[in-house]
């Protein structure tokens, strides 16, 4: 029927040539004519190819409507739209490929280096605060208070756009909220009980736990491999903490004590699997923790600090610098977990791995250095033994995941 519709149209206009003709006979005569207005009806969709006329092929040619040109006015052919964007095509296309476009690496180079930056900035500025006010109950509350503020008025703007939550993702999501809440202040209450390099040579057994509870809770088979990985980290740790200069079982053991919330933290996260990305994911972790820590502060430290606490904290530093001081501890907490999260989606996990490896001593450099630190070679070196049995482990299980990847593909 179209074939029929389109013979009969090309029969009536006068002038077209016949199909006969080549294409570019047809461009040379028409380019000739004088510009006037009429009206123009395009064969078919552009986007769906060309027109079968008799069997064959037609250009996408706009053809002119009969009815104008039967009138009088004079004609003329438009360039096909497809053949102008064509023309245009390479350079929409290399405006589109930005120079972030050409060269990914620099994005992921970037992310790594405000990962590191901003927890490391954060570590020293929470210690400092801890050396005045040492309270660590009220400012993991801070920690989170600031993270959720941050959140709120960045979802009120649409960065990112709120995702909804239902009663049955809130039910997976408080169990993961309680650990992280958990791990969050005995993280602090160690940070400020012992050096802040004392704190995370005891945090590198978290894979320990992680193995632990995947062999003994999860029922997960862990291959032998990663066992002897983690023997160096237990045995750094071990030598480190017996010549560990800081050391208090207080800051120890609330050390531990995150390592195992930080572990099932991890189990009911897999567990609590959604399509939710996962800024939004971190934001509602953040906001059920927070009501999570405020009670505990309130009971352990809200008597001293309406007798003392915030009367000492501001005459040793004033005001000003007591507010800015948290607010700004409380936003490189934030900002530091969601580059890491961030981190995560760019990279393989293998990268990554590596990456909190590097970070972690970065970390311990950086605050035995800003704060003075003295270690004994003893520390010193089963610090390094236990960095290093992470990194195999780290190292180990992400080739083993990829593995299991691959597995799946084939």
């Amino acid at each position: 029927m179209e074939s029929r519709v389109l013979l009969r149209a090309t029969a009536n206009v006068v002038g077209i040539p016949k199909l006969r003709r080549p294409i570019g006979a047809i461009h040379r005569q028409f380019s000739t004519a004088s510009s006037s207005s009429f009206s123009v009806k395009p064969i078919g969709g552009i986007g769906e190819g060309a027109n079968l006329i008799s069997g064959r092929q037609l250009r996408p040619i706009l053809l002119l409507d009969s009815s104008a040109i039967n009138g009088g006015e004079k004609r003329e052919i438009l360039k096909p739209v497809k053949a102008a964007a064509a023309e245009g095509g390479d350079t929409a296309g290399e405006a589109k490929v930005g120079f972030l476009a050409k060269y990914p690496w620099l994005v992921t180079g970037f992310f790594f280096f405000m990962w590191y930056f901003l927890n490391v900035i954060f570590n020293i500025l929470n210690k400092k605060i801890y050396n005045y006010f040492p309270y660590p109950y009220f400012v993991s509350v801070i920690h989170l208070f600031v993270g959720v503020v941050y959140c709120l008025i960045s979802w009120s703007v649409g960065l990112p756009k709120r995702a909804p939550i239902d009663s049955n993702l809130l039910k997976v999501l408080i169990p993961v909220a309680v650990c992280h809440a958990l791990g969050h202040v005995t993280s602090n209450v160690s940070f400020a009980a012992v050096a802040v390099s004392f704190t995370h040579t005891i945090k590198a057994l978290e894979p320990f736990f992680n193995a632990a509870a995947s062999q003994f809770i999860m029922g997960q088979s862990i291959p032998i491999t990663l066992w002897l990985s983690l023997a160096p980290v237990v045995l750094g740790v071990a030598m480190a903490s017996l010549t560990e200069l800081s050391f208090n079982w207080l800051g120890f053991i609330s050390a531990m004590i995150s390592n195992i919330s930080f572990t099932y933290r991890s189990i009911f996260s897999k567990k609590a699997m959604t399509d939710m990305d996962s800024t939004n994911v971190y934001a509602y972790i953040s906001i059920i923790a927070l009501f999570v820590c405020i009670p505990p502060a309130i009971i352990v430290e809200g008597p001293k600090l309406l007798n003392h606490g915030f009367a000492d904290a501001i005459a040793k530093v004033g005001m000003t610098k007591f507010i800015s001081d948290l607010f700004w501890v409380g936003m490189f907490y934030h900002l530091y977990n969601q580059l890491a999260t961030n981190t995560l989606e760019r990279v393989a996990p293998l990268t990554h791995a590596v990456g909190n490896v590097l970070k972690r001593v970065f970390v311990i450099g950086f605050s035995i250095v800003i704060f003075g630190n003295k270690i004994s070679t003893q520390t010193g070196i089963g610090t390094g033994i236990a960095i290093a049995g992470v990194a195999m482990y780290s190292i180990i299980k992400a080739k083993i995941e990829e593995e299991k990847r691959q597995g799946k593909k084939a």
